[in-house]
């Protein structure tokens, strides 16, 4: 019998939990990759939670490959597994392993990226929110002109998520003529030096006629001000998300506008502590903060929403008295900038 199944029927025999997080109880993360700088910190406050709960912490890095996702899922179920935590590289891919777990008994955790199951519980923050809060910021800095739009990875629904709170926050403006989206680019893989190579041809296509950019995450933010200050075009507004450190000392400097800090300490504290819940028998419904959420195929799934918070000149201060960053990482090469670089 399962780790998890004997777990379950402790808990319906009215055994503690907490006896059986420290009998051994082993979570698997299946993580997409390590290329951006926020996946290791999610990382360290899962391994966090988990210890505090007594458990095993083990993993896999699936490189960018959906495929060796697959497999890395299999070798953590392989390895004894009591839940997964899964960060899908290709969401449309990752049915295989959600079957492959289930199979097994084994509870997964969609980590900030939906998997369009039932069957996995899916934790992110508010991903539309997070859109809106890029094209609000940006707005504000340009309310009109030329706009571009670099979005995620065609691969991950959170990219169409993001694309989608942009358009609510930019349709007035464009039905009035305010502003006109000029280019649209998907990034694949999220990788700033396709991003970077998506807004230098905008821009030849464009003469350099751009006036805002509403990128969907810091790392695609710091594509497009590469490309932007090699035109010599940097501090027009661009959004971001993550709260990187680099692209909040670029807010510092005043190259990019807004990174809006989705706390990945939160998210991965979270997740640690949700697997640990559902490995012990505590059903999805039950979660702490779990609703019932429809996505856009339709499907009823269980989740949970954290708030995100827009990091702007105006409130840098909150990610130093986080410690989030030091005020000397944000303000590393910034003089005459916003508090607290000032």
């Amino acid at each position: 019998m399962h780790k998890a199944l004997i777990a379950a029927v402790a808990v319906a025999a009215g055994f503690t939990t907490s006896a059986w997080a420290q009998d051994g109880l082993t979570v698997g993360v299946s993580w997409s990759n390590f290329q951006e700088e926020r996946w290791k910190t999610d990382e360290a406050a899962i391994v966090a939670a988990l210890e505090a709960a007594g458990a095993e912490y083990i993993s896999a890095d699936a490189q960018s490959s959906s495929s060796k996702q697959l497999s890395d899922v299999e070798s953590l179920i392989a390895q004894g597994v009591d839940a997964l935590i899964i960060l899908a590289q290709d969401s449309s891919a990752i049915g295989p392993a959600v079957d492959a777990a289930a199979n097994e008994g084994i509870p997964v955790v969609g980590y900030d990226r939906l998997i369009d199951d039932p069957r996995a519980f899916y934790l992110t923050f508010d991903n539309v929110e997070v859109g809106r809060m890029q094209a609000r910021a940006v707005l504000e800095a340009a309310p009109e002109g030329n706009y571009v739009m670099i979005k995620g990875s065609p691969t991950d629904p959170n990219a169409d998520f993001l694309r989608g709170g942009q358009q609510e926050v930019l349709q007035e403006a464009i039905d009035s003529g305010a502003i006109t989206i000029v280019g649209e680019a998907y990034t694949d893989g999220w990788l700033p030096a396709n991003a970077q190579r998506n807004m230098e041809q905008i821009l030849t296509s464009q003469d350099n006629q751009v006036d805002a950019v509403v990128a969907s995450n810091d790392g695609t933010a710091g594509g497009v001000v590469a490309a932007l200050t090699a035109q010599g075009m940097e501090g027009i507004p661009v959004s971001g998300q993550d709260g990187d450190h680099a692209a909040l000392n670029r807010v510092a400097a005043g190259t990019q506008t807004v990174s809006v800090w989705k706390d990945a300490r939160e998210l991965g504290r979270e997740a640690g502590e949700i697997a640990v819940a559902l490995a012990e028998g505590t059903a999805m419904a039950d979660i702490e903060g779990a609703i019932s959420w429809t996505s856009p195929s339709g499907t009823e799934l269980t989740a949970k929403f954290l708030e995100p918070t827009p990091i702007t000149a105006d409130n840098l201060s909150a990610v130093v008295d986080a410690g989030w960053i030091t005020q000397e990482a944000l303000c590393q090469g910034v003089t005459g900038g916003p508090a607290p670089c000032n």
